[in-house]
């Protein structure tokens, strides 16, 4: 039998997605499984936007330009001066979901063998993405105690050699839902202009933004406007993870038409998705402003009764949908296996993301989960009863 190549078996699996297999047999069995493993917001797409699907009247569904249809890179100039930044079209390439904007942003930008200096825990596919493109990781460990906040930025300078391109960010951050401050931006920034470093931001949780401070977006940066490579997203902003369309912008020109030479080789975004997302910025601003609070009433639910939960802690996030807890376990790997396929309490179990996933070194990350709070108010509770009686039951088996 032919063999599969190596870089093929060193790419991750999915920490979010890996025990599928054992939610599906739960499921077959009759137990009700409440996900709070994956960021699929379960809030309605806008209106406007599913019915615009049923509206498309085109005798043929064509390839778009590869950066994307003019018309929404128009839309998205004008979303972007609300936010008190100044772009063209032509700074903007849409993309296949934000990942492809990840993807091909590290690929227009770095070398082979070259380093990104990425702070942990981070979004797991960070690491696949940076394998296919052939780059190193050098991970920055946050800690949980301090609610993951940016550490000192004499840790970032400790880790850059000659071979460090990129500094990476998520801000609010995926998977902690930490936010940063304008003064941990400003060091960043400071960082990036010192040794003349790229910065990617994924600015893709933006609309979900609850700390006291504005949100700071990287490309209000005009010091470093040249460095900044913002990716974005529809997904979670309009609940229209499907579409599969995001954006990468950048004032580099040249990453810009770098980039645009990966595009055409896939030649086309999304039609449809574009189609969709293009009308979903006339969404009105009630639908926003109903789903950020929502996120709100169910983040403080759930920190409210994880924190309850004896032995488990969880910081309360100030972003997107997610929070990394701290439960009191000895692996969180085989927890959330074990929760899946040998618990359930009153017909219902839990399913969570190891935050192993979510660090290089998955022992950083061997007490703690990912969770997400996509899930209706009720439903949320009845998760943290699950969870509570499923550590009970566990501890047993520690013994």
């Amino acid at each position: 039998m032919a063999k599969i190549s190596e870089r093929g078996k060193i790419l991750p699996a999915s920490p979010i997605r890996k025990l599928t297999p054992l939610a599906d047999k739960a499921k077959k069995n009759g137990i009700h499984v409440h996900h709070l493993n994956i960021g699929q917001p379960d809030l309605p797409t806008p209106e406007i936007a599913l019915q615009k699907l049923k509206e498309i009247d085109r005798k043929t569904l064509e390839y778009s330009p590869s950066e994307g249809i003019l018309s929404l890179r128009k839309k998205m100039v004008e979303y972007y001066q609300t936010l008190g930044v100044e772009i063209s079209p032509d700074e903007i390439i849409i993309t296949t979901g934000a990942s492809e904007a990840l993807l091909f942003g590290f690929m227009a930008c770095m070398n082979p063998g070259d380093q990104m200096i990425v702070t942990e825990p981070a979004y797991a596919n960070y690491h696949s993405f940076a394998q296919m493109a052939d780059i190193n990781v050098v991970p920055l460990i946050s800690r949980i105690e301090n609610g993951f906040a940016l550490p000192d930025i004499e840790e970032f300078e400790k880790l850059i050699t000659p071979k460090t391109k990129a500094i990476l960010i998520c801000n609010p951050n995926n998977p902690t839902g930490y936010t940063y401050t304008g003064e941990e931006l400003c060091k960043i920034r400071d960082l990036v202009k010192k040794y003349n470093l790229f910065l990617f931001a994924d600015e893709v949780y933006r609309e979900f933004f609850y700390s006291n401070e504005s949100h700071v977006s990287a490309l209000t940066f005009n010091d470093i406007k040249e460095n900044v490579i913002v990716c974005d997203s529809f997904s979670k902003r309009y609940s229209e993870c499907g579409i599969r369309v995001g954006a990468l912008i950048s004032k580099n020109r040249e990453v810009v038409q770098t980039v645009l030479k990966y595009c055409q080789a896939r030649l086309s975004p999304p039609l449809l998705g574009q189609l969709v997302a293009e009308v979903s910025m006339d969404a009105p601003q009630s639908y926003l402003e109903n789903v950020y609070n929502e996120y709100i009433s169910r983040r403080n639910i759930l920190i409210d009764g994880l924190n309850k939960i004896q032995g488990v802690f969880s910081p309360m996030p100030n972003g997107a949908f997610y929070t990394v807890t701290q439960l009191p376990i000895d692996d969180c790997d085989k927890f959330c296996a074990w929760m899946l396929s040998d618990f359930s309490y009153e017909g219902q179990t839990v399913m969570m993301a190891p935050a192993s996933g979510f660090y290089s070194n998955p022992e950083n990350g061997k007490k703690q989960v990912r969770i997400a709070y996509v899930l209706e108010k009720d439903e949320l509770k009845r998760a943290l009863t699950v969870l509570e009686k499923g550590l009970e039951e566990y501890k047993k088996t520690m013994m």
